[in-house]
């Protein structure tokens, strides 16, 4: 068979193949990706039912911890009906008799949300608290309760966005409730849910899927969901007409394309393979103007072109070479190191002619860790983690030259590579080590962690795999040792900065952040929580009578106390809080998206880890003491005491003072100001009081004081707060937040 003919039967092959496939393989595709849509849907409209019922609950319990929570319950319970937490509110003693119960309760049962799973209608949704007196003694319940009916299960199908109907019990056979399906698919939808149970679903004659969901633990409402099948019609015929349409457009490309292609491309190929053996100077004929035509013209002009490059890339790379200093001195003057490695790495690439490199620097635990790369197909083991290339000093090639000193090239075989090292067949490994001092062998002194290779080793420069198949020369060993010695410069100069950097920002004895990086970071967090609409806390800390410690045990016990203070000090925050010390035995704490009820947990929290654990110092003489310190804290909160850093710092001081006249050991919460020039976006969450006030249950609100308590007891999660109510502190008082906040705030307090 001629060229031609074998190319237009490739071409009808691969036309006409996926027609047949194309035929036979859509229809069952449409139903499949119908199917799997719809199963998408109904699960999204299950968890959504789950969360709607969830949530449900958590506002019923809300409305019947207020209820229980006030002296006066049928007048809480007539206010929690009005404002729509919930259709009805029981109170009954501990003998189970109904004491009160608001006007048009709905009828029974109730079932409660925390019920396991039963039999039986539901005509309400229920949470039930217990009623204690003082002493903790059961007094009775109260019970909030949501009515299930028709308009519920369709607000049900309005957030979900499918059609729901609730089961009248969840015994078989299944029996209607209330529905919002159309009346002539409700038998097919009942008949398809007798057949199944949870996380099943199934399709009906007319075409709707249905899925049952519960009751279950946390949703005890027998549901069935439901859609219709979305397969447009015609479909089938469309997609036919589109097949054969282009099949037709196929047979006469094939036969135009086989004519055109067949004369010319038997001499491309030959000049190809000339090329392909190294002949820059083959040529092609020009017999046409077209495709085939311009392509051969184009094939002449990219080896002539190609020739041109050679020689001109031979050139350039010894030209290269010659500005080697100017890259140098220009690298050494910045303090990006991946920038400079990035740099370094590139420039000894294209002056090489390497396929890939990579630039490893010594870690604290002596092994080589990669810090740029470019190329490298990843480490010759399938027992690899991700990451980045990790090779122990004195393993394989580079680990042998970061140990030794002694830089290496040569060729390796596959199956040679050790585990760990990139795959490769040349190889040229360069070390580089910190600069030395006045010419001497020895490495200079540096602040900071000593590297863990041998005589002040940094790291090690290596490339892989030089274009053209040659390997590395001694000509390319001196182009890398120069650029070696730049990378060790840049190493150098980038860790001296980032150490003085460092010890101008942190405190020495305590290692918390100094008193120039609180101005400026209280300046960039109140900044941000003015911009996103958020709460920020300062807490300003003190150690009581911190200067009789050091009377009594010495300075040197003194500076013992303040290193474990601010020990503790780390132990109780979140990683996102910025702890400081503003001088002698003050402190202060950023807690950003924090309210003043959280910063008060935290201020409790320190209160107890400073004052139950004495802290072991030596004192006079080196003999061991023990010593006991208290801490007075202020806390003041953006944008409630001020509207700048500085005046938020100023209400948490003048909050520590009201702190220290109040006896010290304990905490106070700044003054509100008069005229607050922002307020809190309000965010629904659901650990946030109402906007009245109503308290949460725990220790009632009392009067004239305006700090919360550490702690709640009715079951708001506050993150990392110890479980259980905090002990009591004089001068505290107890009540909600001071408002709402975002979900996250919930969890770091």
């Amino acid at each position: 068979m001629t060229l031609r003919g074998r190319l237009t039967t490739a071409f009808l092959a691969v036309a006409f193949g996926p027609v047949v496939l194309g035929v036979m393989f859509v229809g069952a595709t449409v139903a499949a990706v119908d199917a799997s849509r719809s199963t998408e849907r109904l699960a999204v409209a299950a968890a959504t039912v789950r969360t709607s019922v969830d949530a449900l609950c958590q506002q019923l319990r809300a409305a019947a911890d207020a209820v229980a929570l006030t002296g006066g319950r049928p007048g809480a319970a007539s206010q929690a009906v009005s404002r729509g937490l919930a259709t009805a509110v029981r109170v009954t003693d501990i003998t189970g008799r109904v004491t009160y119960v608001t006007p048009g309760a709905p009828p029974g049962p109730w079932r409660d949300c925390t019920d396991a799973p039963t039999v039986g209608p539901v005509r309400a949704l229920a949470a039930r608290v217990d009623l204690r007196d003082g002493a903790g003694a059961p007094l009775g319940t109260v019970t909030a309760a949501q009515r299930v009916d028709p308009a519920f299960v369709a607000r049900l199908a309005a957030v979900t966005g499918v059609a729901v109907t609730l089961l009248d019990g969840a015994e078989t056979p299944v029996r209607l409730a209330h529905s919002t399906e159309q009346i002539e698919v409700r038998d097919a939808v009942l008949a398809a849910a007798g057949t199944l149970d949870d996380e099943r679903v199934t399709e009906t004659a007319d075409g709707r899927y249905v899925r049952r969901i519960g009751p279950s633990s946390g949703q005890p409402l027998p549901l069935v969901l439901s859609v219709p099948s979305e397969r447009p019609p015609g479909l089938y015929v469309a997609l036919g007409a589109a097949v054969l349409v282009a099949a037709l457009l196929a047979v006469g490309v094939a036969g135009r394309l086989a004519r055109v292609a067949t004369r010319p491309l038997v001499e491309l190929a030959g000049a190809v393979d000339r090329v392909a053996r190294g002949d820059l100077t083959a040529r092609v004929p020009v017999r046409s103007r077209d495709e085939i035509g311009r392509l051969a013209g184009a094939f002449n002009r990219m080896t002539r072109e190609t020739g041109t490059y050679v020689a001109a890339l031979t050139s350039s790379r010894d030209q290269l070479r010659g500005h080697l200093a100017v890259l140098g001195d220009t690298l050494a003057s910045t303090h990006d190191l991946q920038r400079i490695l990035r740099v370094i790495l590139h420039s000894a690439i294209a002056a090489t002619g390497a396929r890939a490199g990579a630039v490893l620097l010594v870690d604290d635990g002596g092994v080589l860790v990669a810090q740029c790369v470019e190329g490298l197909d990843g480490p010759d083991s399938a027992d690899e983690r991700p990451g980045p290339l990790r090779v122990p000093l004195g393993s394989g090639v580079v680990g042998a030259v970061a140990a030794t000193g002694e830089p290496r090239r040569g060729r390796v075989e596959p199956s040679a590579v050790q585990p760990g090292e990139p795959r490769c067949q040349t190889y040229i490994a360069v070390p580089f080590a910190a600069p030395t001092v006045g010419g001497s062998d020895a490495p200079a002194a540096r602040p900071g962690p000593e590297p863990a290779g041998p005589a002040g080793a940094l790291g090690v420069l290596a490339l892989y795999d030089r274009l053209g198949a040659d390997e590395f020369d001694d000509d390319d060993l001196v182009t890398l040792r120069t650029f070696a010695g730049h990378a060790a410069v840049a190493v150098d100069n980038v860790r001296v900065h980032e150490e003085a950097q460092r010890l101008s920002l942190t405190d020495p004895l305590t290692g918390l952040w100094n008193y120039r990086y609180l101005k400026e970071s209280i300046r960039r967090e109140v900044e941000r929580a003015s911009r996103f609409g958020r709460m920020l806390s300062v807490l300003a800390l003190d150690l009581d009578r911190f200067k009789d410690v050091n009377d009594t045990h010495g300075h040197a016990a003194g500076d013992a106390v303040l290193a474990e203070f601010a020990r503790r000090i780390r132990d109780e925050i979140r990683e996102v809080d910025l702890a400081f010390r503003q001088g002698g035995e003050e402190f202060v704490l950023l807690l950003p998206e924090t309210d003043a009820r959280g910063a008060a947990i935290v201020a409790e929290r320190l209160g107890v880890a400073v004052r139950g654990n004495p802290i072991a110092a030596g004192g006079h003489g080196g003999a061991a003491v023990s010593i006991t310190v208290t801490v007075s804290i202020g806390i003041a909160v953006h944008p409630d005491h001020g509207v700048t850093g500085q005046q938020v710092l100023d209400a948490a001081d003048d909050a520590l003072y009201a702190a220290k006249a109040a006896g010290r050991d304990t905490w106070r919460i700044a003054e509100e100001r008069d005229d607050p020039p922002a307020r809190e976006i309000p965010v629904p969450a659901a650990a946030a009081s109402p906007e009245d006030g109503m308290p949460r249950a725990g220790t009632p609100r009392q009067p004239g004081r305006n700090c919360p308590e550490p702690a709640e007891s009715a079951g708001v999660d506050l993150g990392n707060t110890p479980a259980g109510p905090a002990p009591a502190r004089p001068g505290s008082c107890g009540g909600a937040s001071s408002g709402p906040h975002p979900p996250r705030q919930s969890r770091g307090r």
